[in-house]
């Protein structure tokens, strides 16, 4: 059995999107004859912790190793800790204030601890490939600085864009230079690169002229399918239709225009209002709920709070139609978040108010969609009458089965796995 050592600060029990795809990857490697390895951070405090995810791992036979060194995340909570997010102003001067401190990221002082555990794992152990995931980018300098230590190849998993990255911000010139500078001298050691979609892809290509074309492949975001075998039994049935949203709003992501959409439909059609359930899955912040009741609407909303991913998905399976957004940012078209893939894992019709791009174009092809501008609030109300309609003649799209075989998680680490080998046998 071949050996990996994968890099990844997010990683069950930490919860939310973000671990997934390390995750799964993980759990599914030692089917394709790898054995992975993982450092990962300690126990700090999150805003969301997920011990189910965690216990998958465990049954994998995933060997995971826990370091712990300064992380903001120490500071705000205890051991495990589950932490609220703050409202979306301070959250972003606090991002901010973050960003101008740290460079690349304040992750950094995890992946220093990172790269010294992993030193002396290697000087013990033989592995064939190093594998880091990114966001946070701290962790692929370091790991850059065990490929050339060590002459392991070197992968690197692009979930977001690094330099320009549409969180970005650069306060001084010499911010923007110091990560681009990072990101570039860390590159030149990788041996492969990972995108989550082509928009990634071109963008780092056009970036970083040195890359070829076949430096930097692409593996999407999926879902598991073991995760979908689960019955719904236990979820209770509604009479209306159904529509959720499962995950968190941040910045560009925002119910503001969905809510206001609603708001208007049910002073225009309190007859189709009255037959739509609005189900949150996650973090709802003050300002989200303060809307809600501003608005007058709570009698449509049932806000669950975060769920771990078993009774997610369950919910998910449940719900007669699945919303997502994606709001005007810089480099949004880069963007394919998780929880899109998720969505296509169910089967069920989606309505997407997104922009131009990645996620714009998964949706036209999973056919079950229905597509609005993030911000046309007039527009995603009449989609929302549309979708009713349909509800009730029982007429929703059906999804291109194709498509969601292509974004098989066991299809996908076996395509992993696969560029793992093929390096290796190149190296031979």
């Amino acid at each position: 059995m071949f050996k990996v050592l994968v890099i990844a600060y997010y990683y069950p029990p930490l919860g939310l999107s973000g671990v997934q795809r390390t995750l799964k990857f993980t759990k599914y490697m030692s089917k394709f004859n790898w054995q992975p390895t993982v450092i990962t951070t300690g126990n700090v405090a999150y805003f969301a912790h997920d011990f189910y995810l965690l216990k998958e791992a465990e049954n994998a036979g995933v060997n995971i190793i826990r370091t712990e060194a300064f992380d903001v995340n120490t500071i705000i909570g205890k051991q495990y800790q589950t932490v609220n997010m703050p409202q979306e102003f301070l959250r972003k001067i606090l991002s901010r204030i973050s960003k101008a401190i740290f460079i690349p990221d304040n992750k950094k002082s995890w992946a220093r601890k990172a790269y010294k555990v992993a030193k002396e794992l290697l000087q013990k152990e033989k592995f064939d490939i190093i594998y880091v995931t990114i966001p946070p980018f701290s962790s692929f300098v370091y790991a850059a600085k065990l490929k050339k230590e060590f002459g392991i190849p070197l992968f690197v998993d692009y979930r977001d864009l690094w330099f320009g990255n549409h969180f970005a911000f650069y306060p001084t010139l010499y911010h923007r230079y110091k990560h681009k500078k990072l990101e570039y001298k860390s590159l030149r050691l990788a041996d492969k690169v990972i995108a989550i979609n082509r928009k990634i892809k071109e963008k780092l290509l056009l970036t970083y002229p040195f890359l070829s074309f076949n430096d930097v492949m692409i593996i999407p975001h999926g879902y598991d399918p073991a995760d979908f075998e689960h019955n719904e039994d236990k979820v209770e049935q509604s009479q209306k239709m159904r529509l959720t949203y499962a995950g968190i709003f941040y910045e560009n992501i925002t119910p503001e225009y969905f809510l206001k959409a609603f708001k208007q439909l049910s002073i225009e059609r309190p007859d189709i209002a009255a037959n739509i359930e609005l189900e949150f899955i996650g973090h709802l912040r003050k300002e989200n709920n303060k809307l809600i009741s501003e608005l007058g609407i709570n009698e449509f909303v049932r806000d669950h709070g975060y769920l771990d991913h078993n009774e997610t998905v369950k919910r998910l399976k449940a719900s007669d139609v699945l919303w997502m957004m994606i709001g005007n940012i810089q480099n949004a078209d880069t963007i394919s978040t998780s929880k899109l893939y998720e969505y296509i894992g169910t089967g069920k019709p989606i309505l997407g108010s997104v922009v131009e791009g990645t996620a714009k174009s998964a949706l036209q092809e999973y056919g079950a969609s229905f597509i609005t501008k993030p911000d046309d609030i007039q527009e995603i109300k009449n989609t929302i009458i549309l979708i009713h309609e349909l509800y009730i003649k029982k007429n929703l799209p059906t999804p291109n089965r194709d498509f969601i075989q292509k974004h098989d998680r066991i299809k996908l680490t076996e395509e992993l796995t696969k560029a793992f080998q093929f390096y290796l046998k190149a190296l031979s």
